[in-house]
């Protein structure tokens, strides 16, 4: 039978052209394999520790190669979603960088991965419009961010594409598409492919990626190093081999990312018997998340690699002054701890929040980074990185979880993968956090089945509309699921693929 790829989502696209389909086939044919038996080797793993066979890795004086110009400074980096007055508003913010994210803020129906990819298509060439409902026009300003895009996760399928029968993967799908139409444009206006890579779990996945790069580069005549890639340090394998990541993408490192809830959902994940308190007091200044955040800055910058900072999710509440200024108080305190320690940038997901973060960095990093600050102090072993903070497990804590886990999730369903949930921006990895903490209260009996079905009614009392019902249901299954589900976006992408069929 002839190879083929196929095209089966309803929706087409101008950039699905023979030519970017064959590239994106490509990229499967070469690597989806090998994609394949990584996912399967993630089961097999239970104890978590530094790896005696890369021991020479970590120990080696080596660095990765250096970024460009455009790359030296990233203090202020904002992500969102890849629709159109998104687009245009993260880049306008005044931002170093914003990364259009196709993973956790972005439900992936296939109208809205098809829109972003058309969107990012536009930024790249400077043409992007949009206007909204109400007439109100927005465009590109003079000098706009430099864009980073996240592509979807390695354990991600794209279930609209097929090649030679084999479903691709959503990793490589939105990659290739991207780099494709855009690599060489970005090139020529003096930036380059840059990428951010979520949810890997060791240095082979990594190596994956490197070795994706290395064929892509070629495959079009892209220069070898022109791909900068920062790896989100957000499960807690990765946390091991954070050396050895940086060491497979050393011509295409652009440093390591402190991905905080994601990295809270895989510890909980990889340790169900390790009770965390409420997701409230899990706070960056203790137990396992202070001792990644410094192994992360040190390790980056042994290496030349930038340390970036982790998300400041709040959203301006312009109806409450008081309460506002609280929130952006938390936002100081925090991007204030991360300067200090070290970081190089930080992460915020609202327009607003762009000059608070920018005001402390400027104060307290007057340089383009900080990478000349190698935090030789830090001395960060195994049980550092294990260690459980003191606190406690609430009944508020628990309804919190399934408000904000049910109400998401029902967006999700909806196409809306960036969810603003009480004054704070929401994306999959606080939904993940939410059901992997009231399954682990299940499991160990804090929680019972009954108890969890009446403060769902209570909590969920008068949500009725839209995808409710199946949000409810859902999440109900995950929290009570005798074994754990890696990860819900795997089967709420099930229901959202059969909302469109």
């Amino acid at each position: 039978m002839k190879p083929s790829i196929d095209v089966l989502g309803k929706r087409r696209s101008e950039l699905l052209t023979p030519t970017a389909l064959d590239f994106v086939a490509g990229l499967h044919r070469a690597f989806d394999a090998r994609r394949r038996a990584l996912l399967k080797a993630r089961a097999g793993k239970t104890r978590y520790d530094f790896l005696p066979e890369t021991a020479a890795v970590r120990a080696g004086d080596w660095k990765v190669a250096p970024v460009p110009e455009v790359l030296l400074d990233r203090r202020v980096e904002i992500t969102g979603p890849t629709d159109p007055k998104m687009v245009i508003n993260a880049l306008n913010s005044g931002a170093s960088v914003f990364m259009a994210d196709f993973e956790d803020a972005t439900a992936p129906s296939w109208d809205n991965l098809l829109l972003g990819q058309e969107s990012l298509f536009a930024a790249v060439r400077r043409t992007l419009t949009f206007t909204a409902e109400n007439g109100k026009a927005y465009k590109l300003n003079p000098t706009i961010a430099t864009l980073f895009v996240r592509p979807r996760g390695w354990h991600l399928p794209e279930a609209h594409v097929t090649v030679d029968g084999e479903t691709m993967s959503g990793s490589l799908f939105d990659f290739g598409l991207f780099f494709f139409h855009n690599a060489k444009a970005q090139l020529e206006r003096g930036a380059g492919p840059f990428f951010y890579l979520p949810k890997m779990e060791s240095h082979l996945e990594a190596r994956l990626w490197n070795d994706v790069f290395v064929h892509a580069q070629a495959a079009l005549g892209v220069p070898k190093g022109s791909i900068k890639a920062t790896v989100l340090i957000e499960t807690l394998p990765a946390a091991f081999e954070m050396d050895e990541i940086l060491h497979e993408l050393k011509d295409h490192s652009a440093g390591l990312n402190c991905g905080r809830w994601d990295y809270i959902f895989s510890f909980i994940k990889k340790q169900p018997d390790q009770l965390l308190p409420d997701r409230s007091q899990l706070t960056m200044d203790k137990g396992f998340l202070r001792a990644y955040v410094q192994k992360l800055i040190q390790t980056c910058h042994r290496r030349g690699a930038h340390a970036m900072g982790g998300m400041a999710a709040q959203i301006p509440i312009k109806d409450d002054p008081a309460a506002n200024e609280a929130a952006m108080a938390k936002v100081r305190a925090d991007k204030l701890r991360e300067v200090q320690d070290g970081h190089d940038g930080t992460w915020v997901a609202h327009p607003g929040l762009v000059p608070v973060a920018k005001a402390i960095f400027d104060q307290h990093m007057p340089g383009k980074n900080q990478l000349g600050k190698l935090r030789d102090d830090v001395k960060i072993g195994r049980d550092e990185l294990l260690g459980v903070p003191e606190g406690n497990r609430t009944e508020e804590g628990l309804r919190h979880n399934i408000r904000v886990g049910v109400r998401y999730l029902e967006a999700w369903l909806r196409g809306q993968g960036c969810v603003p949930l009480y004054n704070l921006m929401e994306d999959a990895a606080t939904a993940e956090i939410s059901r992997a903490q009231v399954w682990q209260q299940v499991r160990h009996g804090l929680v019972s089945e009954e108890k969890l079905e009446q403060v769902m009614s209570e909590e969920l009392a008068g949500f009725t509309d839209g995808k409710f019902s199946e949000a409810r249901t859902l999440f109900r299954a995950l929290s009570t699921a005798a074994t754990f589900e890696e990860f819900l976006t795997v089967p709420a992408y099930q229901r959202l693929v059969a909302s469109e069929a």
